[in-house]
This record gives structure tokens, sequence and C-alpha cells, in this order.
């Protein structure tokens, strides 16, 4: 139990610096498609990001595999947002997407994937140019504090940036943090996860570079330079703890460790032959915390279809295996304004897996700024949305609700 005598009671002011109808709370790919949703919808619309890069574990996390938007049999499951965002992600820099999916559907089946890699910083860059042409408000170089809550109904966000402690007032919050800051700070019930020890840079080599130049290709100058564990946790420290990311102490090891592992490793080569061109600024967690909501998505949902689908997805791990995922899954019901999209919606096991990564997180996104919309249009909670106008609208913008 904390002892009173240590704990600092803060009384400066707060400053009223706004009012918006929906603020998304982070800037990852999740983030990015909520906002979008929501400022086409017609919302006023605000997103806040504790860094000053948009694209989260894609971009300054240099995780710059944009993973399928398929089935690994041939055909098409995500679009909309998420399909548009990889379309950004290769504009204005290299990629390897399969020649089969650059122009839609493929014409027979196939088990290349419709996933590629790309640059970060320019999928960085045209972000930027994306949300501000959508008249999205944004707000870098902010971290989130606070929810302000009363009786299950979040009035807006205490934040910290350089002007001080501010709040922001909103209609819907939107929580893409990756880590459920809002929701767990809110009283949402949630859930701690444990992570492998994984550090990941990108690296450049002289021979990468003849490589780059002969298949006139520069992607191949950017190679994925990885230290400590794999997805499964091959090559996690043996006798390390799991990390739950929670804690600035934790952060700070894992972030430690991490470059340690990787600055031993590197140390080896010839420093005129390589060289590291990028190195993360952000922890690259898989899963910190994820909230609890009226579904939890979990492998058993394999194949399972839900009235209130928002969408359907494949299994990035696996060939044919795919899901719907229930609205259910981004709300809780006693908490009237709060949405939920990115790794932190309700999900579990496998469901928990599918539902992580680049191309589901944007679709969730869609679903949750969508949504938000839809409660400002009709005065409703996120509970009272209905369905029917939520499936309709995410149609029209592409998204494919059902398997049938």
């Amino acid at each position: 139990m904390m002892n009173k005598a240590n704990v600092i009671e803060d009384k400066r002011n707060i400053i009223e610096k706004g009012k918006f109808d929906v603020i998304v709370a982070g800037g990852g790919v999740a983030g990015v498609a909520a906002a979008l949703a929501s400022a086409r919808e017609g919302a006023e619309t605000l997103l806040i990001e504790k860094s000053i890069m948009l694209g989260g574990l894609g971009t300054i996390g240099l995780i710059s595999w944009y993973e399928p938007l398929c089935d690994g049999m041939g055909k098409k499951m995500i679009g909309g947002i998420s399909e548009e965002l990889l379309q950004l992600a290769i504009k204005y820099g290299p990629d390897d997407l399969p020649e089969e999916w650059r122009n839609g559907q493929p014409q027979k089946p196939t088990k290349r994937r419709y996933a590629t890699h790309y640059s970060p910083n320019m999928f960085t860059m045209a972000l930027d140019e994306l949300l501000i042409k959508n008249n999205v408000n944004l707000l870098m170089d902010t971290l989130i504090t606070f929810p302000v809550m009363k009786d299950g109904c979040c009035s807006g966000l205490i934040v910290e940036n350089k002007g001080g402690r501010e709040f922001y007032q909103a209609k819907v919050v939107i929580d893409c943090t990756g880590d459920a800051d809002v929701m767990h700070r809110a009283g949402v019930p949630c859930v701690t996860g444990k992570n492998y020890l994984t550090f990941i840079s990108h690296a450049a080599t002289v021979e990468q570079a003849y490589k780059a130049v002969n298949d006139n290709n520069i992607l191949h100058l950017r190679k994925w330079e990885t230290a400590g564990s794999n997805l499964y946790g091959k090559g996690h420290p043996k006798g390390m703890k799991l990390f739950t990311g929670l804690t600035g102490e934790e952060v700070t090891e894992f972030v430690l460790l991490g470059r340690r592992m990787l600055f031993e490793k590197l140390k080896k080569n010839n420093r005129f032959l390589s060289d590291v061109i990028s190195l993360p600024n952000i922890a690259q967690f898989r899963t910190t915390r994820h909230f609890c909501g009226e579904y939890e998505l979990t492998g058993n949902d394999l194949f399972k279809n839900f009235d209130d689908s928002i969408g359907t997805v494949g299994d990035f791990r696996k060939l044919g295996e795919c899901y719907e995922i229930p609205f259910r899954c981004l709300y809780h019901v006693e908490f009237d304004n709060l949405l939920a999209a990115g790794r932190i919606v309700s999900a579990s096991g496998d469901g928990w897996e599918v539902t992580r990564v680049i191309p589901v997180a944007a679709l969730t996104g869609q679903a949750a700024g969508t949504a938000a919309a839809i409660c400002i249009e009709k005065s409703c909670s996120t509970k009272e949305v209905e369905i029917a106008t939520l499936q309709r609208k995410l149609e029209d913008k592409g998204i494919k609700i059902h398997f049938n």
C-alpha cells in the first residue's frame, strides 16, 4: 500500500484549450485510421500523439512490414482505410509488393501475400499530408495523462506538453495508445501482457548497396537487424524476466538491454562495410495492456460469423485462416463514450495475434472512428450505435463485413 507521506498533490491550474467532437489518443496506424474515419464523417477531430511522428511501431518503431490484407490463398480480406494506407506507404518510397496484388484482386489463387515492406520515413511524411488534407487537427509532443470521468462518461483528456498542463474536451474519446492508457485510467477493466526482449534496428552493408544498385531498388539497402527474441520467444535471454512495459523503469530496462545486445552483436562487424541507419525511437513491445470489452475475440472464433462484425481479417501467420471482428471488442457497456482500436482491443490468444498488426489495427481504427461519428450524429452512447448503420458506412468505404 502506498505511503501517503510520499504522495505529492498537484495543485497546478489546468488550461482549457479546446472542444472537439472526437479526440483520438495515440497517432499510430490505429489512431491515424480512427481520426481519418471520424473526420471524413464530419466530426471535428483532434489526434494527440506523444512523439513528433505519426505511425507508431510502423514508422518510429521500425516495424516497416505491412502485414497481409489477404487470407493467404489469394483472397483480399481487408479494404477501406487499411488498404488505402498500404498504398500510401509505398506511393513515395520503395516496396516489395508481389506483382499479383498490384492491380487489386489477383485473377487466380496465390499463396503470395498482399503485404509489403516500405520506407518508414516516407510513410510518416505521407501520413502528415493525408491527415492535414482531411482536416484532422494534430497535437504532437503531447503526453495524455488522465481522462476526466464522471458516471462512466469521459468529458475530455488532461495532457502535458510545452504549454503546461492542459485540458481538451471531447464528446467521444478513442483510445489508440497501444497501452490502453486511457481505458485503464478511466477505470475500464484491463489485462496486462508479457513481452520477450526484442530489439530491431535497420542496417545497411556494402553488399546490400551493390544489390540495391544491381536491382535498381533502394529497399535492399534497408535490412532489419535484430537482437533478442523472435515472435515466439526464441532468443530471449535465458533466465530473464518477461516485461510488462507498464512502468518507466521497465521501459528503460527493456530499451537499454535491447540496445546493448544489438551493440555487442554489431561490434564484431567491419566498421567500413556496415552501419546502422536507424534505431527505434519507441520501445518495441508487442503487448503491454489491453482492455476487456463486451466480447473477447479468441482463437475459438476462427471462421465464426458475428452479427455485429466490423470487418474480416486473415491470420498473417497462417494460410487460409480468417476471423470476423465484432464491434463489441471495441467498447465496454459501462463506459458511455470510450472506444478502443489497435492492439488494445478486447482479444486474447490467437484473437489478439491477428488484431495487433498494422492492417487490422487500421481496420479497427476505421470502425472506431466511424462509430464515434455516429455517436455524435445520433447523440447515443457507444453501446447504442446501430450496427446496421455502422456496417453500411464501413461497406460503403470498401470494408468486407462478412466472409459470405
